[in-house]
C-alpha cells in the first residue's frame, strides 16, 4: 500500500503540483496544501503544516519536520533529515552522495558513487538561497546559513556561518560549555 501511495504521490506532484504558483502567489488556488498532500505522501517522514515550493525535487528518503519548508527550485537527493521550523530560499542543493575518484587508472564517470551520507539539518534554521550542502553534514539547532554558501563541514548550534566554505562568522546568543 505504501508503495501505491507513493506512485500516486509522485506522478500528482510531478505532473501538476510541481508547477503550481509559488504559496504566496495571488489568487490562492490551494497550492501549498496540494504540495503538503503530495509531500505527506512521496517523502519518508512530512511533519504538519510544510510548504514545498513549486519546481522543488526531492528524494522519498527526505524526512520534513512540522513548520518546515523546501524552496523554490531546491534539490535534495538522497537522504536528508530537516527538523522543525526550517526555512530554505530558492536554488538551495542538498547532496548525500558524491562520486568516487580515488582510483587514477579508471575515468571518474566509471568509478559509481561513494556511500551515501545523511545530512541532517537542526530545528529553527534558516538556510540562504543557493545554499549548496555537501554529504554528511550536520546544520545544528537555531542555525542562519548566508545565501550562496558552500557548507562542507559541520555547523555547530546557534551559528550563523556563510562563505565558500562557510565558516562560523558569530552566534546568535552566547554559547556555553
Amino acid at each position: 500500500m505504501n508503495k501505491i501511495k507513493k506512485i500516486v504521490g509522485l506522478l500528482l506532484y510531478n505532473c501538476i503540483a510541481k508547477y503550481l504558483p509559488v504559496s504566496y502567489a495571488q489568487p490562492k488556488i490551494g497550492q501549498q496544501h496540494i504540495r503538503a498532500l503530495c509531500g505527506k505522501l512521496i517523502l519518508k517522514k512530512c511533519g504538519k503544516n510544510v510548504n514545498i515550493e513549486r519546481n522543488a525535487v526531492f528524494s522519498s528518503k527526505v524526512e520534513l519536520g512540522n513548520n518546515s519548508g523546501i524552496g523554490i527550485r531546491a534539490s535534495i537527493a538522497g537522504k536528508c533529515i530537516i527538523g522543525n521550523d526550517v526555512m530554505m530560499g530558492p536554488d538551495c542543493v542538498i547532496y548525500s552522495r558524491n562520486h568516487s575518484f580515488s582510483n587514477t587508472g579508471i575515468p571518474m564517470c566509471q568509478q559509481g558513487y561513494q556511500e551515501e551520507k545523511t545530512v541532517i539539518i537542526g530545528d529553527d534554521v534558516w538556510i540562504g538561497g543557493r545554499v549548496i550542502i555537501l554529504p554528511g553534514v550536520h546544520i545544528g539547532n537555531h542555525c542562519v546559513i548566508g545565501a550562496g554558501s558552500v557548507v562542507t563541514r559541520d555547523i555547530p548550534d546557534w551559528a550563523i556561518a556563510a562563505g565558500n566554505p562557510a565558516r562560523v562568522k558569530k552566534y546568535r546568543k552566547e554559547v556555553t560549555g
